[in-house]
């Protein structure tokens, strides 16, 4: 797998066409859609409530996938991905917080937040050692032995943030990442979440 020059956009996307079929009906939601992202930048999108914008970050990691157009990251086409192509690539590429955390409940946080070093076959040792340096950056390392649902809102995006970082991915994805925080904990994640990524 060939990666691009550094100077080259980390993201290109380009003529992105996705449509969802609702009751019998084509719903555009993304057509002829470009976008380019450079190495370091930090991108928000902004819109209404089904404008798209979970979708396009579905896109680019590969979850989803458009009817036609290219998503190039670091390069690669990932529209010609097969899916456990894909999921390797993501593995090693991308970091995803997901707006409803998706942390697994029968898993502590410690193993929530090394999960992505334990697929990839780090020694558990090394994986661990990680995990609780960077729980100890996100305030969280009292709570390496709890269990997601003894968390406050917060505390589970906080462990979320931790493990879509843990594997120091070129490229972050938060969906709605404060969306179910009150303003002040939303303005803390946001900070912690600039902060590592930077």
């Amino acid at each position: 797998m060939i990666l691009q020059p550094q100077d080259a956009p980390i993201i290109q996307i380009r003529g992105l066409c996705k449509t969802y079929h609702e009751a019998g009906r084509a719903r555009p939601i993304l057509v002829d859609t470009d976008l380019d992202i450079d190495q370091g930048e930090f991108f928000v999108l902004l819109g209404k409530s089904g404008s798209g914008k979970s979708t396009l970050l579905n896109l680019i990691s590969g979850i989803d996938h458009p009817e036609s157009g290219t998503i190039r990251v670091h390069g690669v086409d990932i529209t010609r991905l097969g899916d456990r192509e894909m999921t390797l690539f993501r593995r090693e590429q991308i970091g995803i917080v997901f707006q409803f955390f998706n942390l697994i409940p029968t898993l502590t946080v410690l193993e929530n937040v090394i999960l992505p070093l334990e697929l990839r076959g780090e020694p558990i040792r090394t994986a661990e050692s990680r995990g609780k340096a960077l729980l100890e950056r996100v305030g969280l390392i009292a709570r390496a032995d709890d269990y997601p649902d003894k968390l406050s809102g917060g505390e589970q995006q906080r462990v979320a943030i931790a493990r879509a970082l843990i594997h120091e991915p070129p490229i972050v994805l938060a969906d709605e990442p404060t969306g179910n925080l009150d303003e002040e904990t939303g303005e803390r994640v946001l900070s912690l979440l600039l902060e590592l990524t930077r």
